[in-house]
């Protein structure tokens, strides 16, 4: 959910050329992309009063985008980039609450390439049964929570109750931490009030302690506390980061570069806690091969062992997210 910047780079050296584009030789699996579906652009039309002008033809023709079509249709693209891009699996996100049918009829489609991720807000009505359905019936694997967007704290009790039942059912729950930028909604020019005061990842540390079983991922280096998520993970090993989008949070810190940032959390955490992610999210655009072309010249760099970027690119991914 950060805007991706375009991104200069040299592409890396384990990269193939083909039409003047890099492609990634080593098995890659995206941890981060966004199922943008008809429902989530629904949703923005009736934010916008564009629902009475075509809806979802209006909001992507006013944000310059392709229309999704249908959840199976929107599979079939992706899986089209996927293979473009030598990706060999990736995790979609209903990126609006209530929209996990959406995924899950792409995940039915192509079990083996997607595993499913799903927006929650915790303080609507029968989330908690919508989370066991999700999960134990349409066959999704992580609960995605956005405590800034929806206004809750983690250490609320129907938090806590959301993540009993998610590690009771071995799912992985996403924690949005740091600054909040939707593009799609500055693009629409509606509101993205987000109480950041709610995003601080050392407010995860007493909760994500009651399930040191429950994995825990926290995307972006967490898009601005960087300190504080180095912190969290260095106190509880059920931490993992994605390192998804531009990370252009980076511009917050004073002399710090992504090289730096990699540097550093690979001394505090090693290799085996760190998920590679884009953040794609939107057609034409489709997946973000600049975001993946940075990190592997920039873990190429800092000299890292083919085996560890390997866990980077893939390993971690597959071990959390096993194949049905």
């Amino acid at each position: 959910m950060y805007p991706n910047e375009d991104l200069k780079h040299s592409p890396p050296a384990d990269a193939a050329t083909q039409d003047g584009e890099s492609r990634p030789t080593v098995t890659v699996c995206d941890s981060h992309c966004h199922f943008f579906s008809q429902q989530f652009f629904q949703l923005l039309a009736e934010e916008t009063s564009s629902t009475s002008h075509g809806g979802v033809k209006e909001i992507t023709r006013r944000l310059g985008w392709e229309s999704p079509g249908p959840p199976k249709e929107l599979a079939i693209r992706w899986i089209d980039e996927l293979d473009r891009n030598r990706v060999e699996r990736a995790a979609l996100i209903a990126s609006t609450p209530g929209d996990e049918e959406s995924v899950a009829i792409a995940l039915a489609e192509y079990p083996h390439r997607f595993v499913g991720f799903f927006m929650v807000n915790p303080l609507q009505e029968k989330a908690q049964e919508r989370v066991s359905r999700a999960i134990s019936e349409l066959g999704l694997k992580c609960v995605c929570l956005f405590p800034a967007m929806h206004n809750y704290r983690m250490r609320d009790s129907r938090v806590i109750k959301l993540l009993e039942t998610s590690a009771s059912l071995k799912a992985a729950v996403f924690v949005h931490c740091g600054f909040l930028s939707v593009g799609v909604r500055k693009k629409l020019h509606l509101p993205s009030n987000f109480p950041m005061h709610l995003s601080n990842p050392l407010d995860l540390h007493q909760v994500v302690s009651m399930f040191p079983s429950l994995p825990i991922i926290i995307p972006h280096f967490g898009a601005g506390f960087f300190r504080e998520v180095l912190m969290l993970a260095d106190a509880c090993d059920n931490v993992y980061l994605d390192t998804s989008s531009s990370n252009n949070w980076i511009r917050y810190h004073p002399s710090l570069t992504l090289r730096d940032v990699f540097r550093q959390t690979l001394q505090v955490l090693g290799p085996e806690r760190l998920l590679f992610g884009t953040d794609s999210s939107f057609f034409p655009r489709g997946w973000q091969r600049p975001i993946w072309e940075t990190q592997a010249t920039i873990l190429q760099d800092l000299s890292l062992e083919k085996s560890d970027r390997e866990q980077i690119f893939h390993g971690n991914f597959e071990r959390l997210f096993p194949l049905p």
